[in-house]
């Protein structure tokens, strides 16, 4: 087919299985299509306009790219975030690429993230006017040391019943997520409840990287129980962002090159930005 045949829609809840099938041909084929369908439609309630965007020539999807959005409240002010998620496109249609971006930053209202940006993409945000966030990270060997009095929840329910307020919207907004994993950690009687994902580094899918922490300041404390949860469910490291957690575990090393995330926004500064909501708790790539 030629160029002129090339449209661009949104992919609305029709799409999905044939702009998920697209995906695990072209950009993830360790997820299947059905796993991709379930990632891409998110396990909180918002009054999404669309999965984001796609590309079809002729009928069949040859290109496309991922959205999740979420009504958030920042500083008691409502605002809506549109996560720019996976983005791929077939070699042979690669000029219209930017025709699937442009379609979703077209869209008014929104702060945008970006929390996996990749090769150009990066430098191509910058020239968009998304700014970067620090994303300063530290590598920590997960080890089977004494849990210290901490004991680990991992039951949904006790879960549910040990948190409240936010903490308990933010688990229940994230409960059948896709790539969320959960655990509170009781700290004398204190809950603290951590999301993270499984990640691969290397190719290697033996690591852990923490999203959420709902009480930072008792971390310290709780590291090693959480560090040998972690690493009986197969985490051999995890990766400890020092905006998540304002901390660094003992011995951990400083990763040199941190992946990049970055955000653009006519309200929110970087410290507003947050992990929930987002690809990184739906998709397990």
């Amino acid at each position: 087919m030629g160029d002129s045949t090339v449209v661009v829609a949104p992919t609305t809840a029709a799409d999905v299985p044939d702009v998920a099938a697209y995906l695990h041909r072209a950009l993830n084929s360790r997820l299947t299509a059905e796993q991709w369908a379930r990632s891409m439609v998110p396990s909180w309630s918002c009054d999404a306009p669309n999965h984001g965007f796609h590309l079809r020539d002729g009928g069949a999807v040859v290109g496309a790219a991922l959205a999740f959005y979420a009504d958030r409240t920042v500083a008691g002010r409502p605002e809506m975030v549109c996560n720019l998620a996976a983005w791929c496109v077939d070699d042979e249609h690669r000029s219209h690429g930017l025709r699937l971006l442009r379609a979703l930053l077209g869209q008014r209202g929104y702060t945008f993230t970006d929390l996996s940006p990749s090769g150009n993409v990066v430098a191509l945000n910058e020239r968009l006017k998304f700014q970067h966030l620090d994303t300063s990270t530290t590598l920590a060997l997960n080890v089977p040391l004494p849990p210290r009095g901490v004991r680990a929840i991992t039951d949904p329910d006790r879960i549910a019943d040990r948190l409240s307020g936010r903490q308990r919207r933010i688990f229940d907004d994230h409960r059948e997520a896709g790539a969320s994993r959960h655990v509170v950690l009781d700290v004398d009687g204190v809950p603290l409840y951590v999301l993270y994902r499984r990640d691969r580094r290397k190719g290697l899918p033996v690591f852990a990287s923490l999203l959420h922490v709902s009480r930072p300041e008792l971390l310290p404390r709780a590291w090693a129980r959480l560090s040998g949860h972690l690493l009986a469910h197969g985490a051999v490291a995890t990766l400890v962002e020092e905006r998540v957690t304002g901390w660094a575990p003992p011995g951990a090393r400083l990763v040199a090159r941190p992946r990049p995330k970055m955000f653009r926004s006519d309200d929110l500064v970087a410290d507003d930005i947050d992990y929930l909501y987002s690809e990184l708790t739906c998709v397990a790539w």
